[in-house]
């Protein structure tokens, strides 16, 4: 399922970034890689999508993190 569905406050896993291969490289260099535990912070209709992965605080558009499959 894609990362916008998950809601606020839960904790999933990636799975596969859906993307082209400048995106996957700038969200691995993120730590944004299969495997790695991703919690949701923020989650809300509208403004920004906001997880922590490895202790940071990333901010994603809704279009990015609908590319991002979790589990």
């Amino acid at each position: 399922m894609p990362l916008t569905i998950v809601k606020q406050g839960k904790r999933v896993r990636l799975v596969s970034v859906e993307a082209g291969r400048d995106l996957k490289s700038r969200l691995a260099a993120m730590g944004l890689i299969p495997g790695a535990e991703i919690d949701v912070l923020r989650n809300a209709n509208h403004g920004p999508f906001i997880i922590s992965v490895l202790g940071s605080r990333i901010m994603l558009g809704r279009g990015m993190a609908m590319k991002i499959m979790v589990a």
